[in-house]
């Protein structure tokens, strides 16, 4: 059983010796423990300060992508890597390393295929009531819509075994956190939840400016997702609506057509009813025609993991190496 750290990060040579220094090099049940760093195109000596902290691997975007793709990509280097579990943990040592086998235990039993570690949102002392109002609300949003229990969704200490490594497709450029959940709710893979401590906060979040900011980003990431795997249902819904409001006008139309006897005054009832149900209309047929082209995603994916498992075995990925690999 071999289990490989991931650390995605970006300008973080002052606090990535503290992050790799916490990490376990022996966890019960584990037979190896490798640290994997991906420095998402720092402009400091972050690769450097990765090597003498002793991790395994360091791999080195040459420009920056964000964490999104440098998460991404961390996965694909860990399974070429040979691992059976991936945990993924941030750069600035929020989250303590002595967590990682409690984290990893619902994978080591096999009761789950991803686990997320939660933090006491309701103790941050920095974060302010709005944060943790939308904190609380953002969970439960994801939670419908994945159809999941996890309590935190914007944790970045995760862990995942190989089947939910190589099912896992990061779409969204801004972040895998919400994504990831609700891609793992609709493909029924088993998420736990595991409450965790958190380390002192060492500087500011680099993934957003500020709250509303992060706000917008993450609804259009979790209104992209839902539309990509539910969206049948998307736009049955708002074209039912539209639909039904030209239905209304139509009978507001002919009630006053046959209570009156004409249409005297109310022609623009009948206008707004065509324009209605025909947009309607053309809304349900669109959630048809996205239904079949889901359909047809959901194929690609299977034939994309399957192409996955064969890259592995047959070892046509990138070789390990030692020293400092670089990509675009």
């Amino acid at each position: 059983m071999k289990l490989v750290v991931q650390i995605p990060c970006l300008n973080e040579e002052e606090h990535l010796a503290g992050t790799i220094a916490e990490i376990p090099r022996q966890i019960p049940g584990v037979d190896k423990v490798e640290i994997l760093v991906i420095d998402d195109g720092s402009v400091d000596d972050t690769s450097g300060a990765a090597h003498r902290a002793g991790a395994d691997r360091v791999l080195r975007l040459r420009r920056r992508q964000g964490l999104a793709t440098a998460f991404k990509i961390g996965l694909d280097v860990s399974l070429a890597m040979g691992a059976d579990i991936i945990v993924n943990t941030d750069a600035d040592n929020q989250y303590p390393g002595r967590e990682i086998p409690r984290l990893i235990e619902p994978l080591l039993a096999r009761r789950a295929d991803m686990v997320v570690g939660a933090r006491p949102i309701e103790k941050i002392d920095e974060f302010s009531p709005l944060k943790k109002f939308l904190q609380k609300w953002g969970s439960r949003v994801v939670q419908r819509i994945s159809q999941t229990e996890v309590s935190d969704v914007t944790s970045g200490f995760r862990a995942y075994n190989r089947r939910a490594a190589l099912q896992l497709n990061v779409i969204s450029l801004f972040t895998y956190t919400l994504e990831t959940i609700i891609q793992a709710g609709k493909k029924n893979l088993a998420i736990e939840t595991v409450d965790v401590v958190r380390n002192d906060k060492l500087r500011e979040s680099r993934l957003f400016r500020n709250t509303p900011i992060y706000l917008k980003r993450s609804l259009a990431t979790i209104l992209r997702i839902f539309v990509t795997y539910e969206p049948l249902r998307v736009f049955f819904y708002i074209g039912a609506f539209i639909f039904s409001l030209g239905l209304l006008l139509g009978i507001r139309f002919l009630y006053y057509y046959f209570s009156f006897a004409g249409p005297t005054g109310h022609i623009q009832s009948l206008i707004f009813m065509t324009i209605l149900l025909f947009i309607g209309f053309t809304f349900i047929m669109i959630g048809l025609l996205a239904d079949l082209i889901s359909a047809n995603r959901r194929l690609i994916e299977d034939a994309l993991v399957r192409l996955k498992r064969i890259e592995l075995v047959l070892g046509t990925r990138d070789k390990i190496k030692d020293g400092t690999e670089s990509l675009p």
